[in-house]
C-alpha cells in the first residue's frame, strides 16, 4: 500500500491535532500536514500535492467551502471532504455540488475510518 498525504484544514490547533492522531493510529507511515484556513490549504496542497483534504467550514479568510470548491479545480483526482459541527443542508448541498465528500463533526475513530477508507482500497 502506498504512503499518501493527507492535508488537515481547522483553525483549531486541538481538532488538527485530534484528527492527526485518529489518522496516525492507522497509518504511522503516512505524510500529514496541517493548515489553520483556506488560504494556508491552498498554499500547501499546492506544494504537496495530498490524497486526501479534510476541510473545516469555518475557518478563518477563505472559508472551508470555497477552500474546497478551489482545490476541486486545482486538484480533481484528490479526495476532499468538509468536516463541520454546523450541518446546514445548503452546505451539505454545496458539497455535493462541487463534488466534495460531507462528514458531521466531532471527528471520531470512525467517523476518520470512513473518510481514509478510500486511500486504503
Amino acid at each position: 500500500m502506498k504512503t499518501s498525504t493527507v492535508l488537515i484544514v481547522d483553525d483549531s490547533r486541538v481538532s488538527r491535532m485530534l484528527t492527526r492522531q485518529h489518522i496516525q493510529v492507522r497509518h504511522a507511515d503516512w505524510i500529514v500536514e496541517e493548515a489553520a484556513n483556506g488560504e494556508e490549504a491552498i498554499a500547501k496542497a499546492t506544494e504537496l500535492q495530498p490524497d486526501l483534504v479534510l476541510l473545516d467550514v469555518n475557518i478563518p479568510g477563505m472559508g472551508g467551502v470555497e477552500a474546497a470548491a478551489a482545490l476541486r479545480t486545482m486538484l480533481p483526482q484528490c479526495h476532499i471532504s468538509l468536516l463541520t459541527a454546523n450541518v446546514q443542508a445548503a452546505t451539505r448541498q454545496r458539497a455535493e455540488q462541487i463534488g466534495v465528500g460531507f462528514m458531521e463533526k466531532p471527528i471520531t475513530a470512525e467517523r476518520i475510518a470512513q473518510l481514509i477508507a478510500p486511500l486504503e482500497a
